[in-house]
């Protein structure tokens, strides 16, 4: 089966990847749009994370993943990415680099949930994630090791790329 990152599973996938391919996803796209009360970030101060949200497009990594794990991986990603309600686990069709298109498992912001960041510029989210620090480590390493694998991919995020500016 076949999965779709966006952000840290493009370089922390944490499952045994079999295949991976630059892949786009339409309907949504990459946002810093989660304040995150564990990973980044606490509930006294959040830090940010991303998600897919509502419009355009994203360019992402499509990862193939064993069938036969299918069970165990979608479980390991249920609770790494569903810790708190934040994340709509959804399939979505994402076409491939190579003009194929396979359905693949995707998390999507909630919109409703009181974690949604909604409308904060690239300033105000380096403002954010500046001194935030979760569970998983600080927030400002999280965006940027999100950068540089997007790069090494060949894939450009206007937005990230500026807020990561305002974080030197």
């Amino acid at each position: 089966f076949w999965g779709f990152g966006y952000g840290s599973l493009i370089w922390n996938p944490g499952f045994e990847v079999v295949e991976r391919r630059r892949a786009r996803l339409h309907g949504l796209h990459r946002s810093l749009c989660i304040y995150s009360w564990v990973h980044r970030g606490t509930k006294e101060h959040p830090g940010l994370v991303l998600g897919l949200d509502r419009g355009g497009s994203c360019q992402g990594i499509a990862m193939r993943a064993l069938g036969k794990k299918s069970d165990e991986i979608i479980d390991y990603l249920r609770a790494r990415e569903l810790v708190t309600s934040v994340y709509l686990e959804c399939w979505r069709k994402v076409k491939l680099e190579t003009g194929e298109t396979v359905p693949a498992l995707v998390y999507r912001v909630d919109q409703t949930s009181p974690q949604y960041a909604h409308g904060l510029s690239a300033l105000q989210q380096a403002d954010i994630v500046r001194d935030a620090v979760g569970g998983s480590g600080k927030n400002t390493d999280y965006v940027q090791s999100t950068v540089d694998a997007i790069h090494s991919e060949g894939i450009r995020d206007h937005v990230l790329e500026a807020v990561c500016r305002h974080l030197k």
